[in-house]
């Protein structure tokens, strides 16, 4: 994605795992939708057209992403829709399917298997220092979102900005309430588990929102210094690249020109997850061009911020980390009914008094919907009506659900998938 402007190109991946389509249980088989080369072996990638098709680390998982990088939505949704249904007509020669959900609610993460072709080493080497075979590593699918940016410039604005949007992402896109066949008390478990999978190398994750790096030399400074050196012990082979180390919630990919989101938690259907995706982009150009506090419904909250474009890109350089991560553990924990009432931050959004991060993503709809392409604006307005997937699906399910009724809920949204829509509306 290099040499791209800021707000030039993305580019989306999107993560499912593969089950069987009577038991639900775990399989190992994205060798099936990948398939083989002329040669008979086995591949890692394939490209159809402007959607490509992968796999990492384990055997279970397969991501479907942009080939190349994008400069519009405009029917990206029902490319993915496409490619979507074919893996899923090859899976069902073996009796197997795609489930959405960011967690599998009831898989062992013990049973998991490395994906044993390409970069088999680097997984081996991963699995040997963190030990993979934990949810945090094994039971986890989100949707990417890679942005452009070019020059330190405008890294720092948008990075900047990614920071204050990251502890916002789980009230609208929590999507898995449940592991090990019970409520996890987080509407967000897959977040929860993330920013503990790698506590044997602390330096890696941080605490998910990165730190106030807002140029290269920032960042090599205060991230991927850090990072080399501590998990240099570990790696004795130098098998490890440090901007795939880099765990945060966004990671600066300084070799290619983009910050990568990985918060979200993967959605029911692509229209689903093409909507927030769409709304993650439009909520940060709001902030960094001062969109919201400038609003005039909002003229009391924009006076606590500065007026001019430039003091005020330097106000949101100085947001507190720490303080950013415990917003984030709320939402991980209540996603959109976490209670917000940080009056700097919720100025940021051209908001007052303490609401419910619902609430937010309510308002900053209604300032940027017109920035979504149509299908999206009417995903988005059913999603925020209806709450995130993770409340949806707890409604249905509760605390301690039979392993009959798991399996019930969990096919409806692999329905969701195979028909490209949302759970829990005209059901």
């Amino acid at each position: 994605m290099s040499n791209y402007k800021l707000w030039e190109r993305f580019g989306v991946e999107m993560e499912f795992m593969i089950v069987d389509r009577n038991t639900l249980n775990v399989l190992p088989r994205a060798d099936v939708p990948l398939g083989k080369d002329k040669d008979g072996n086995q591949l890692s990638d394939i490209e159809y057209d402007d959607i490509g098709l992968s796999n990492e680390l384990v055997s279970h998982v397969l991501e479907f992403k942009c080939a190349h990088p994008k400069s519009t939505f405009d029917g990206l949704g029902k490319r993915f829709f496409h490619e979507i249904r074919r893996a899923n007509k090859k899976l069902e020669k073996i009796n197997a399917m795609l489930l959405p959900s960011a967690c599998h609610p009831f898989m062992d993460p013990a049973e998991m298997q490395l994906w044993p072709y390409d970069c088999l080493d680097i997984y081996q080497t991963y699995d040997r220092i963190f030990n993979c075979k934990g949810h945090g590593w094994a039971n986890l699918q989100s949707t990417h979102l890679n942005l452009s940016f070019d020059g330190d410039e405008e890294f720092g604005e948008l990075h900047a900005a990614i920071r204050l949007l990251l502890p916002l992402i789980p009230a609208i896109a929590a999507s898995s309430p449940y592991l090990d066949s019970k409520y996890t008390g987080y509407r967000d478990a897959r977040i929860n588990v993330y920013r503990h999978n790698q506590d044997k190398v602390p330096e890696i994750t941080g605490q998910v929102i990165p730190e106030q790096a807002y140029s290269y030399d920032e960042y090599n400074k205060m991230i991927f210094d850090k990072v080399k050196k501590a998990i240099a012990p570990y790696d004795t082979e130098h098998l490890l690249n440090h901007f795939f180390l880099n765990s945060r919630g966004a990671i600066a990919r300084f070799d290619r020109g983009a910050i990568e989101i990985r918060l979200v938690d993967i959605q029911e259907c692509p229209n689903a997850d093409i909507a927030i995706v769409e709304l993650e982009i439009a909520t940060l150009k709001a902030i960094v061009n001062g969109k919201f506090a400038a609003s005039r419904e909002n003229a009391s909250a924009a006076n606590s911020v500065p007026h001019t474009l430039k003091e005020y890109r330097e106000f949101l350089r100085n947001f507190d980390t720490t303080r950013l991560a415990e917003l984030l553990t709320k939402t991980t924990k209540d996603a959109e009914n976490a209670q917000i009432d940080w009056q700097e931050y919720l100025s940021v959004f051209g908001m007052g008094g303490a609401c419910t991060a619902g609430d937010i993503w309510k308002h900053i709809y209604s300032v940027v919907k017109n920035d979504l392409t149509e299908v999206s604006q009417g995903f988005m307005e059913k999603m925020l009506e209806r709450g995130t997937l993770s409340s949806a699906l707890y409604k249905a399910l509760g605390d301690a659900p039979a392993h009959e009724a798991f399996v019930t809920e969990y096919k409806k949204l692999a329905d969701c998938l195979a028909h490209n829509r949302l759970y829990g509306i005209n059901e």
